[in-house]
C-alpha cells in the first residue's frame, strides 16, 4: 500500500461540481494507492502511520491534535513510467480489490479517532489543497519478509 501524505491548511474534493469531502483546518490530505497483494496488515500499518506520524507543526501528529484527514483513492500511485512515454498501471490493484481496502483504511483511521473525510472511489475528482510547509511524505507499507 502506498500513501502520499501532505500537511495542509485546508483541502477539498469535488465531484461533478459538488464538494464531497473537505477539511477547513490544518490536517492531512492523503492520496492512497493499493497494489495486488495488499491486505489487512497493510491497512492497519498504513492507517496507524498516517494518524501517528509527526508531520504537523511543532512535531505533532494528527492524533495529538485530532486533526482532520482527507483520504483520496489514487491508483496512479502505482503507475510505472520507466519505459517509453505511456505509463503502465499493472501494479495497481483493480477496483474490486482496492475499493474495500481503501474503505478499510478510512474505517481504521476512524476507529483510531481520526475525523475522516473522503473522496469518491473511482470518480473523476478535482482536489484542491493548501499545502503547509510544504510537507509531503511518501509512505509504503512494509512487504512481508
Amino acid at each position: 500500500m502506498r500513501a502520499v501524505v501532505q500537511r495542509t491548511l485546508s483541502a477539498s474534493v469535488t465531484v461533478d461540481g459538488e464538494v464531497v469531502g473537505a477539511t477547513t483546518e490544518p490536517g492531512l490530505l492523503v492520496y492512497l494507492g493499493v497494489t495486488h497483494d495488499d491486505g489487512p496488515a497493510d491497512v492497519t500499518w498504513t492507517a496507524r502511520k498516517i494518524w501517528e506520524l509527526r508531520l504537523l507543526r511543532d512535531e505533532r501528529s494528527a492524533s495529538d491534535v485530532g486533526a482532520p484527514v482527507l483520504v483520496v483513492s489514487q491508483f496512479t500511485l502505482y503507475g510505472d513510467a520507466r519505459k517509453g512515454r505511456r505509463p503502465t498501471w499493472a501494479a495497481a490493484a483493480p477496483g474490486p480489490v482496492s475499493e474495500p481496502l481503501y474503505d478499510a483504511v478510512c474505517a481504521e483511521l476512524e476507529r483510531l479517532g481520526a475525523p475522516v473525510q473522503r473522496g469518491v472511489f473511482g470518480a473523476d475528482m478535482q482536489v484542491a489543497s493548501v499545502n503547509d510547509g510544504p510537507i509531503t511524505m511518501v509512505l509504503e507499507s512494509p512487504r512481508p519478509s
